[in-house]
This record gives structure tokens, C-alpha cells and sequence, in this order.
């Protein structure tokens, strides 16, 4: 790397020391909210992808791949703004007219499956997914919708942000219903009473602290009593016509939002439920329709990310193709820049790794003999899925494009042939194989219900990893990640499930209760840690906190291993990867949301509870980056 060092910064703040340069020169795109770390290496697959892709398009190079074929006739569609622009709204009007016409709850539950089928919302969302408890299995899963505003928690009367960010998606809506010929009397009646709804469902509702901890979404419910939440909507029926038969049970996510059903969606609060419907199919559809629509669709999303600009038309095109056919488009990607043998040699890296947990978790000091042993049992049975899926999803061979249709009529119908497929899943064996990631997406993560960790092809590449780099670079990088994603296994939410995948606790009173007082130390040390955009909630980013102390703690002793050590180099390349310039809209919302650390945090903390980093960089007591020992904490 060439990257500017400051070595007099080493001791008081290793993220400035090892970014600060870069950061001083870094310029955020118009279009995005962040850049650096991951955000580079995304950018950079979005050059080459759209390069390639334009090839394609212009006949310039053959496409053999008859799934890659229909994507291409896909984002030719996606990319002819000038038909989209020439239909204006004429292709939703009809979806539009639909909800206007329906006259009182009776008369919306009536048309309620084939609404869903077509993409609509609706103010309970059943799903199906691997049962927790027995993950060879589906069940039918009834989940909560998606409130306007990001959490719960905006919905205070003491959050700041939330008044600007109901303005902004009030002037998009109205956009949005003049550009669709609307009057405004009937925009904004509508959206007042959408408006009204969803604040009627966010006091039940859980924040986002609250679904971090997504064991406590498990609440079965007998088929019967699941059916008797409404009095005014037939839930059995609507559920036997999405499933096709009847199920035993239903896996609630948020029983406290389904006891206030028969409260929430009544006749009398149908017209502000019809209203609601009604925005949100008008938002959802913008981005189909003109380039106009698709530009204003945009306000809201951009508001809270701090993105200045919306995408170019070129840009914006390829984002959406690409993520209906996430997977096709994966799969062009990893066989073309990525390969075999890169694929061998990272699940060799990975099988390390997890040799070194193994090794860790055996000489673990405070586990019992009992609880040890469970826990190498399931780190012997974890899958490890590196690169890209063996074979494409035959959800995405059922995928064909009508070149005479508009993008919202091709989109509304691979909607309809993704929900089918979907619903279909019930009553069958359950494919633990199948990715959640494309290859080019540039992430890793662990499925508990599974028991696997996947490394998508995208994030195997510098400063990640790379054969440029040294071992000590490659382990500070991608070691720590795949070490990170093991250590899911073992986290607060991870922990609770067995080496099949199932919901099940297989640990000791006493270690169990050990390990809780371990995760509140977690919690403890970053709760209240001050950054730009506010307070950090240790609470919130307790599970990806836990991964990342163990990730780096189990990715330094891998480097160890080496000959050639350089623990120096291990820490400035964990520092370098958290590199990431952001906009403070983004940062607030993602202190709100997200279950990891701000990026300088993660960089930052996590060594401070390593011995091996003050003996590295020499830190003493009045450093900034020195840590009492009583306060350094260490889990895995």
C-alpha cells in the first residue's frame, strides 16, 4: 500500500493515523452518501460491470448465457428512458385505480391475494422461512409492515428529525400526484390520511434495539389463534390462498403489533388504510415510470442517506436490472473476474481460520468441559459457502422478459413470479445451499438457521485480500472478516442456536450467564461513546460488536501462525478497511438502525483490548488509544 502513514498519530488514534491523509482529499460522490472501504471496491464493480454491460447492450459482445440474455433484455428496457418518459404514469393507472375504486374493507380483503401477488402493501405481511426451531422445515412466518419514517423511535415527540424528514416525504408524495394528474384535493386528502395510518402503527411496533435481538422474534401460535387476531379480515383464508393448504401454526414476529390488529385495520380505519395502500404504490412505482418520477421517487431516500444528487439515468438503470437479477448477474461476475482457483485458495484461508477458533474454543478458559464441547460440535458441522453458489437459483431461470411490454408490466410480472415461487417454498425441503448474497455484492455474512458463513466473491479483494499483500495484511483484512463471521456463530443472537441451524440452548445455567455478563461488558464499552452524528446505543450494536472483538482477536493469532509476522501491519490493515467518508444525514440514521459500530469506532476500540497492540505500537498509560486492563474486554 502507499498510503500516507502518520506515525505520530499511532498512539492516541489509529484510524486518523492510518486514514487521515485520505480522508483530508476524499470527496464523496454526488450520488451516494459514503466513500472509501467498502464503498470503493463497490464502485469499482459497478464500473466494470456497467462497461461489460454496455457491450452487450450494443451488440458489441455475444451473450451465450440464456439467463444472462434475458437480463440484457431487461436493462435494455430499464435504460429506455425515452419510451418510460413517452408513458409518463399510464402503465400504474390501472394498479392505481384499483385501490381508488375499493369501496370498504370487505371489498379490499376480496381482492387482498391478488394485491399481494401484484406487489402491494399491506398492514400484516406473511411470509414463509425455515422454522427456527426446526430448520428443515418452512413455517409461515406474519411479520409487521414498514413504518414511513426509518424506527420507531422517530416517532417521539422529542426526535429532532422527524418533522423535516415527514416534509420532505410530503412534498415527494405531492410531486409524485401532480406528475400523475391528480387534483390536489385528492393528494392531499390522500396523503394526510396515509400519513395518519402509519403513525397508528408505529406504537406497536418494535425499535430496531428491540428486532436486533432476533430470537424474541420466535412466538408460535396454533393456525387457530393466530386466525382470531382480526375480527374484521380473514387471516386463515388470506394465508391457505397464499400457501395453498392449511398450516399447523404461524411464527409471529411482533405479538404486541398483531393483539392491536382488530384496533389498527377496521372499517373505520379502512379509508386512512386505503389511503396508505395508495401511497405506497405510488412511491413503489416511481422508480418504473419516467425518468421525472423516478428522480422525485428519490427525495425522501436521499434525505435520509445525504446523497446530493440522484444517479444518472446510465447509473440508475444498471442499480435496478442488476438488483432483479442480483443473481444472474452475480454469477457473470465471479466466473468472469473472480475464478476457481481464487475461490480454493480463500476456503483454504477460510478452513484456517476456523482450525484456529477450534483451537481457541478447545483451550477456551472459562467455558465448562460440557458447554465446550457443544460449542466445537457446531463449529465442526459450519458451512462454509466461498466465492459464488455452485449453480444459479431456478427462481431466476423462470425469468423472462416481454421486449413489447413497459418496465412496470415486466416488472409487476417478475414480481408476481417471485411471490408464487416464494409462497411455494411451503410444505417443501428446505434449500440450505441457496445464497442471500450475490457474488458481486461486496459483503460476508452468517446465517444462524443454516449455520453457514459466505464470503461473496466481491469482498475478496484488496484491502481486504490480495496476493500483493502480506499474510499479516491479509489477516488484519479479509482474516478478520471471515474470523468475524465465524464469531456469529458465537454471538448474543447467534449463540442461541445449535450446530443445525435450530433454536435451542445448548449451554450450561452457569456458562450461559457468564457470557451474558460478558456481552454487557460489550455493551458497556461502547454504550454512550460520542461521535459526530450522536451517541453510539451499546445495546443496538451488541451482536456485530461481539463478532468483531472475536473476528480480530482470532485473526491475529491465525497471523501469529506466520513466520513472517508483522503485527504492525495486521492492525494499520484492520484500520484501513474501516476506511469510509460519510454524510452526517447517513450517519445519524445509521446510529438509529444499524447493528454495527460507526466505521471509526470499529476501527478503533477493538484493538485497544489486544495485548499484542501495545506491545506493537508501544502504548502507555495517558495514550489515547490505551485502555486499562480492567476495561478491556474479550470474549472469543
Amino acid at each position: 500500500m502507499t498510503d500516507t502513514l502518520n506515525t505520530t498519530l499511532l498512539k492516541d488514534d489509529l484510524y486518523q493515523a492510518v486514514n487521515g491523509e485520505w480522508l483530508k482529499t476524499a470527496k464523496i460522490p454526488a450520488d451516494k452518501p459514503t466513500t472509501g472501504g467498502f464503498a470503493d471496491l463497490a464502485d469499482n464493480i459497478e464500473k466494470t460491470l456497467m462497461h461489460d454491460f454496455d457491450e452487450m447492450l450494443a451488440g458489441d459482445s455475444p451473450v451465450s448465457d440464456q439467463y444472462l440474455q434475458e437480463f440484457i433484455k431487461y436493462y435494455r428496457i430499464v435504460a429506455d428512458y425515452a419510451a418510460r418518459d413517452a408513458a409518463g404514469f399510464s402503465p400504474v393507472k390501472d394498479s392505481l385505480d384499483q385501490l381508488a375504486s375499493l369501496t370498504d374493507l370487505k371489498d379490499w380483503e376480496a381482492h387482498l391475494y391478488e394485491l399481494t401477488l401484484n406487489g402491494n402493501a399491506a398492514p400484516f405481511q406473511l411470509y414463509v422461512a425455515p422454522d427456527m426451531k426446526d430448520t428443515s422445515h418452512y413455517a409461515l412466518n406474519a411479520e409487521v409492515p414498514s413504518l414511513i419514517l426509518p424506527d420507531k423511535t422517530y416517532y417521539t415527540e422529542d426526535n429532532e428529525q422527524a418533522a423535516a424528514l415527514l416534509q420532505v416525504y410530503s412534498n415527494m408524495v405531492l410531486k409524485l400526484f401532480k406528475l400523475a394528474g391528480y387534483p390536489d384535493d385528492f393528494a392531499n386528502e390522500t396523503l394526510q390520511g396515509a400519513l395518519k395510518f402509519d403513525r397508528s402503527l408505529a406504537p406497536h411496533e418494535k425499535d430496531s434495539t428491540e428486532r436486533a435481538d432476533y430470537a424474541k422474534d420466535y412466538n408460535k401460535y396454533s393456525f387457530e389463534d393466530f386466525s382470531k387476531f382480526s375480527t374484521h379480515v380473514d387471516l386463515a383464508g388470506y394465508a391457505k390462498q397464499l400457501i395453498k393448504t392449511t398450516p399447523d401454526q404461524v411464527i409471529v414476529s411482533e405479538p404486541k403489533f398483531y393483539e392491536a390488529l382488530d384496533e389498527l385495520v377496521n372499517d373505520d380505519t379502512f379509508p386512512d388504510l386505503k389511503a396508505w395502500l395508495f401511497v405506497k404504490r405510488l412511491v413503489g412505482a416511481s422508480s418504473l415510470l419516467s425518468d421525472e418520477a423516478r428522480v422525485v421517487g428519490g427525495e425522501y431516500s436521499r434525505a435520509l442517506s445525504g446523497s446530493k444528487e440522484p444517479m444518472n439515468q446510465k447509473k440508475a438503470a444498471y442499480y435496478f436490472a442488476a438488483g432483479q437479477f442480483d443473481q444472474v448477474v452475480g454469477l457473470y461476475y465471479a466466473h468472469k473476474y473472480f475464478g476457481e482457483t481464487a475461490k480454493n485458495d480463500v476456503h483454504q484461508m477460510v478452513e484456517k481460520m476456523v482450525a484456529v477458533y477450534q483451537g481457541r474454543l478447545s483451550h477456551n478458559d472459562w467455558l465448562s468441559q460440557a458447554t465446550k464441547e457443544k460449542a466445537v460440535t457446531k463449529l465442526g458441522t459450519l458451512g462454509i459457502q466461498v466465492g459464488y453458489p455452485d449453480k444459479l437459483d431456478d427462481l431466476y431461470k423462470k425469468f423472462t422478459i416481454d421486449p413489447e411490454a413497459s418496465l412496470y408490466e415486466n416488472d409487476e410480472r417478475l414480481t408476481k413470479i417471485t411471490l408464487k415461487d416464494h409462497y411455494a417454498k411451503f410444505g417443501t425441503d428446505v434449500d440450505r445451499t441457496r445464497w442471500e448474497m450475490p457474488a458481486h455484492m461486496v459483503n460476508a455474512y452468517y446465517n444462524p438457521s443454516f449455520n453457514v458463513i459466505v464470503f461473496p466473491a466481491a469482498i475478496l479483494q484488496a484491502p481486504f485480500y490480495s496476493l500483493d499483500q502480506s499474510s499479516s495484511q491479509n489477516y488484519g483484512g479479509i482474516g478478520a472478516v471471515i474470523a468475524h463471521e465465524i464469531s456469529h456463530a458465537f454471538d448474543n443472537n447467534g449463540a442461541q442456536f445449535d450446530e443445525l441451524g435450530n433454536l435451542h440452548n445448548w449451554w450450561t445455567e452457569a456458562d450461559l450467564k457468564h457470557f451474558k455478563e460478558l456481552a454487557q461488558d460489550e455493551i458497556d464499552q461502547f454504550d454512550g461513546l460520542e461521535t459526530r452524528a450522536g451517541k453510539v446505543n451499546g445495546k443496538l450494536v451488541v451482536s456485530e460488536n461481539i463478532a468483531d472483538a472475536g473476528g480480530l482477536s482470532c485473526a491475529l493469532e491465525a497471523a501469529k501462525g506466520d513466520n513472517d509476522v508483522d503485527i504492525r501491519a495486521f492492525f494499520i490493515n484492520w484500520a484501513r478497511v474501516w476506511r469510509m467518508k460519510s454524510s452526517l444525514e447517513r450517519e445519524k440514521l445509521l446510529l438509529s438502525i444499524d447493528v454495527h459500530a460507526p466505521h471509526v469506532l470499529r476501527a478503533n476500540v477493538q484493538p485497544k483490548n489486544l495485548a499484542d497492540f501495545y506491545t506493537a505500537f508501544d502504548i502507555q498509560p495517558g495514550d489515547g488509544m490505551y485502555l486499562p486492563e480492567d476495561q478491556r474486554v474479550n470474549i472469543w
